[in-house]
């Protein structure tokens, strides 16, 4: 393995196999793993064959063009009847779908049948606007029923929709309107956050005064805030309430565009990612169901993320309400109108399958188990973890304060350019290890390389690849087939490469160790913030923490933490520090300890929970704080750098 290649330092030997009971009624045994090493083409022409499609395929997959796949070639199938009509027609019309759940405590039920009425009357405002198959819809909404309204309408007629967070700024929306020549707008007057009424409309208006392709903005009133109003401006309420229940889906081909979802946090034209239509509601749904083990008749699921990421696309959207779930989802905060309101829900609708970031499950940590166990919790059968690595004490505590030590937990990888997961667990299958996503996922090719693109050996770091073309892939980058290939595919011929780290244990399992951007390179160890991050959250003082590698004349970089306390701590500054410090040298070496450890109470995070480790890094060289817009709370930078002096520590 070349010198290059990530260090191998944290150990976890914990395992935790199924309950047995579990095993027995769980949807996927062992035999997956056998037949789609058998026959890996013909185990996703099995899972394809639990949809309904309107015309078979003649080829599962074209590879002819790679890196441009083309999955169930010939096949045609409408991507919203597969999610909402064909449950009606099969007596399942009065199963729940939604539960919707605002902060102030208001709910609503939908039903599938209600769903595919609203749905059928936002396709036919849709086409009453002049939106017609191929046109892109933007929809900058926040976790409102609407939202996944919009999205299933635009499905139903084959407009591929790009979908903004609603977080996002003016310039941020206005650029991805622009790059996708979205010809609709989809938003609100506002939205319900944190106790408070927000303005969401004036961020469109600014966004569409400089998008020649719009025609018109489609504005659902949430608030009752009073909004300006032009002529391209139409009510929800006006065009979609009044419209037609009655729609007939059309059928599309199977790589017919779904969805262009934009990444963030990269500088200059912003990058599209596109996902098509067959393949990618293949894998969705069958990773929904085999992952989560759902039982539709039974479970009630709660994905705690927002429709403007992946994540909401694929576990809200798409996967679950096309394997016919009964879902919770929610606008709001985890901490508003008190920090147990994610514990009340969970309660009051009896949820069952929790998935949720790990950041989150830091953040209740912090807050103290107190609060949770205030709530009844017992009807949850199964937990999981998405959007970075989760620290092995953070799964732990997550298994045994949210779980009662019953819960499997099931830790996925995968990204927006993946379209649905890679690696994870099969919870009726797999004996999993606190913070390991375990192995890649039946019919998926993953592995670990050194930097000449070579196998790593067990015990052995390195960067993750996928080798196999897989259904749900993204499909290009919209518009620029050219940064597609050089983005992801340039770095070893015929692999993609996913931008994450990761090591192999000595058994195999696969640890994710975070983008090879945030590696940081101590006297020629390349050690990753994941696993510094990991042993210091393994301290019983410690809630959540935050690394980042720092300019160092004499190793070349040096470790700076910022570490979040839980409760009051019980030693005074300096002391806990010094601890901290010889805390990560026991659990990983002398390499790892850090330079600095930088006490604080909150973190730069953006709205979608991801630390913001650039900006850390501007304040461990001492550089000016660059660009905090994106951040949930952009006063944490000057609380931060206020605490500079007094929290660090050095030898």
């Amino acid at each position: 393995m070349s010198d290059d290649a990530l260090s191998n330092l944290l150990q976890e030997n914990r395992s935790f196999p199924p309950d047995a009971a579990f095993a027995k009624r769980a949807n996927v045994t062992a035999e997956a793993y056998a037949d789609a090493d058998a026959d890996r083409l013909g185990f996703w022409a099995v899972q394809a064959q639990r949809l309904a499609w309107d015309s078979p395929w003649h080829q599962i997959l074209d590879w002819s063009n790679a890196p441009f796949a083309k999955w169930f070639v010939g096949g045609r199938l409408n991507v919203a009847y597969n999610c909402v009509d064909r449950h009606v027609e099969s007596g399942h019309g009065e199963q729940t779908a939604l539960v919707f759940e605002s902060e102030s405590g208001d709910s609503r039920d939908i039903t599938y049948r209600e769903l595919q009425e609203m749905v059928s009357q936002a396709a036919n405002a849709l086409q009453g606007l002049g939106v017609e198959a191929g046109d892109r819809v933007a929809i900058y909404l926040p976790m409102i029923p609407e939202a996944i309204v919009a999205m299933l309408a635009c499905a139903r007629i084959g407009a591929p929709h790009s979908v903004v967070f609603a977080g996002f700024s003016a310039e941020a929306l206005r650029s991805r309107i622009d790059d996708a020549q979205a010809k609709v707008v989809i938003t609100a007057d506002g939205q319900f956050r944190r106790g408070s009424a927000m303005p969401l409309k004036p961020a469109v208006d600014e966004a569409v005064a400089h998008t020649p392709s719009v025609d018109h903005v489609l504005v659902v009133r949430r608030t009752g805030g009073e909004v300006e109003w032009t002529g391209r401006d139409v009510w929800w309420h006006e065009v979609v309430e009044a419209a037609s229940p009655e729609h007939h889906p059309q059928a599309f081909d199977a790589e017919h565009p779904l969805f262009i979802l934009y990444t963030s946090g990269t500088t200059g034209k912003p990058k599209g990612i596109l996902h098509t239509s067959g393949g990618y509601l293949t894998q969705a749904a069958w990773t929904h169901w085999a992952v989560f083990d759902l039982k539709p008749d039974e479970d009630v699921y709660w994905c705690t993320a927002d429709i403007g990421w992946v994540t909401g696309h694929s576990y809200i959207v798409y996967g679950p309400l096309a394997n016919r779930v009964t879902q919770v989802i929610y606008e709001g905060t985890p901490d508003t109108p008190h920090k147990g309101r994610w514990w009340e829900i969970v309660q009051k609708h009896r949820v069952t399958i929790l998935y949720t970031a790990p950041t989150a499950i830091r953040t209740f940590m912090k807050w103290g188990e107190h609060i949770p166990d205030d709530f009844d919790l017992s009807s949850l059968r199964l937990l999981g973890s998405v959007g970075e690595p989760i620290n092995p004490e953070a799964w732990m505590w997550y298994r045994r304060v949210i779980g009662g030590e019953t819960c499997p937990i099931v830790d996925t990888w995968w990204q927006t350019e993946t379209g649905a997961m890679m690696i994870a667990p099969l919870p009726g299958v797999t004996a999993c290890k606190p913070g390991s996503a375990m192995r890649p996922l039946p019919g998926i090719g993953a592995e670990v390389v050194d930097d000449n693109g070579a196998p790593v050996d067990p015990g052995g770091g390195g960067y993750l690849v996928l080798d196999e073309p897989w259904p749900s892939m993204l499909r290009g980058i919209w518009g620029d087939d050219e940064r597609y290939v050089q983005t992801y595919w340039s770095r070893w011929p015929g692999e993609y490469f996913a931008g994450d780290g990761a090591k192999l244990d000595d058994q195999g399992a696969i640890w994710l160790l975070g983008r090879v951007d945030d590696v940081m390179n101590v006297s020629g160890h390349r050690i990753s913030t994941t696993e510094v991050e990991s042993a210091l959250v393994s301290h019983p003082a410690v809630a959540e923490a935050a690394v980042v590698g720092a300019t160092d004349a004499t190793t070349g970089q040096g470790i700076v933490a910022f570490v979040i306390l839980r409760g009051t701590p019980q030693k005074d500054g300096a002391e806990l520090v010094a601890e901290l410090r010889d805390h990560v040298a026991h659990e990983i070496g002398p390499i790892a300890k850090p330079r600095q450890i930088l006490v604080v109470t909150e973190l730069p995070k953006t709205r979608s929970g991801k630390i913001m480790r650039r900006l850390l890094r501007d304040i461990a060289e001492n550089r000016e704080v660059g660009d905090v817009t994106t951040l949930a709370d952009p006063t944490v930078m000057g609380l931060i750098s206020d605490g500079l002096s007094s929290s660090a520590a050095d030898d």
